[in-house]
């Protein structure tokens, strides 16, 4: 079969599908007020905070299907984490919850590293496919400043490559290997990160809240209220028509 996802790299922010927990992106300077607290985190992508405290901690295995972890000492509020894996005939749906003990700044995302070509397995390789083709269509990005975050201002979306956060996705992205595989990403999540800079792989980031969002769009998960998010992958082989997925997007 086909291995869609980069399965190694220097650090594990580079690979895989990790979750982003409690916050998705970057934290300015890892700064931000709360409740009337002045909140520094760790900077662990100098001179920043990025993609949570989840990602590069072990998880334990709570059910057959559900991974669980709590938000650690990176994060100076209370809760706890679970991850949901429903295997289905016809893709994958992972389900992401965050359940905070006391009130707090929450945000939940996703980082896959796709592929641009598909080679197979090392226990079944396969020729090289061509290389990956994004369809993608949104209504409104934010402006980054000079230091690559978002200044809360939107605009119509500009050309590639990006490493930008968009907002009223049309559609379902999609990712086609000409001639091999076309996978459609989902999702209720009302903000994507696209981030298609790196010569081998393409990231489509589902995620609830833009980077530094403490800042520029805060939003605060109350005790009792856990914040929800589901992601579906869909597969299918070869290419597929506009009106064979049932979606109407523009390439990108």
């Amino acid at each position: 079969g086909h291995e869609l996802l980069i399965t190694d790299g220097v650090a594990p922010i580079s690979w895989g599908c990790y979750p982003m927990v409690p916050f998705a992106g970057r934290i300015r300077d890892g700064r931000f007020r709360f409740d009337g607290r002045d909140i520094q985190l760790a900077r662990n992508l100098p001179p920043n905070a990025i993609h949570g405290t989840v990602f590069d901690r072990p998880w334990t295995v709570s059910a057959p299907d559900t991974l669980a972890i709590d938000l650690g000492p990176a994060w100076p509020f209370a809760g706890r984490v679970e991850q949901r894996f429903d295997l289905k005939p016809e893709g994958l749906e992972v389900t992401l919850s965050l359940e905070a003990d006391e009130p707090m700044p929450g945000a939940l995302g996703w980082h896959p590293w796709f592929r641009r070509v598909l080679t197979g397995t090392s226990d079944e390789p396969l020729t090289p496919s061509a290389q990956a083709e994004l369809r993608f269509d949104a209504a409104q990005m934010y402006v980054r400043d000079a230091a690559g975050l978002p200044t809360g201002e939107l605009v119509p979306p500009r050309q590639g490559p990006w490493d930008d956060c968009f907002t009223r996705v049309m559609g379902a992205p999609r990712l086609t290997w000409p001639g091999t595989m076309t996978l459609e990403i989902d999702s209720e999540c009302d903000h994507w990160v696209i981030y298609d800079e790196p010569s081998g792989s393409i990231c489509v980031e589902p995620q609830t809240a833009p980077p530094d969002f403490p800042s520029i769009a805060p939003r605060t998960i109350e005790p009792g209220a856990p914040l929800h998010a589901v992601m579906r992958w869909r597969w299918w082989p070869g290419e597929l028509s506009d009106e064979a997925v049932g979606k109407d997007t523009a390439r990108v």
